[in-house]
Formats: structure tokens, sequence, C-alpha cells
């Protein structure tokens, strides 16, 4: 059974900041790919929430590759999938 995705203002904060750093990299052709890649893997983390692993900085939070630039982090909890924030990866690590 597929749990409900949800997102927190940090996550849709961090997403609108992401696509803006890759429109201006790579034009609306690689947004329009990357925002479909992203609805897939969240397909995926609904269906199946233990698929990606566990972040390094909380054992409760697991860390989705989008793409080599991107990841999402998420936490499951018991009746639905909280998306925390979309990261850029070329940034410092988090600590």
């Amino acid at each position: 059974m597929a749990l409900p995705i949800r997102f927190s203002p940090e996550s849709e904060e961090t997403f609108e900041s992401v696509i803006h750093q890759l429109h201006q990299r790579w034009g609306e052709k690689f947004v329009v790919k990357f925002k479909a890649k992203t609805i897939k893997s969240l397909k995926t983390i609904s269906n199946n929430p233990y698929m990606y692993a566990l972040a390094d900085l909380d054992r409760d939070i697991r860390k989705c590759v989008l793409h080599s630039n991107c990841s999402v982090f998420y936490k499951i909890q018991d009746q639905y999938i909280m998306i925390l924030y979309f990261w850029d990866n070329r940034q410092d690590p988090l600590l």
C-alpha cells in the first residue's frame, strides 16, 4: 500500500531553489526532465519507502539521489511520508 506524501515548507523552498539553479545552468528542457524524474522517484518512495538508504546524519531520515547534483531527504511517519528537503549535492555536507 502506497503511503501519501506530504511536503514540509522547507522542502517546497529548497525544491524551488534547486529548480531555479538547474534552469539557470541547463535550461528549461533539463528542468522538465528533472521534474519528471522527481515525480517518478517520489512515487517509488511512496510505494517502497524503505528502499533508499538511511542518511548518515540521522537514523530516521532517508536519502534518495535524484540526480548526481540533487538528493531528497525524507522521513517515514506512521501514516505518511514527510519530504523534509531537497539538497544540492555540490554544497558542503550537513553536519
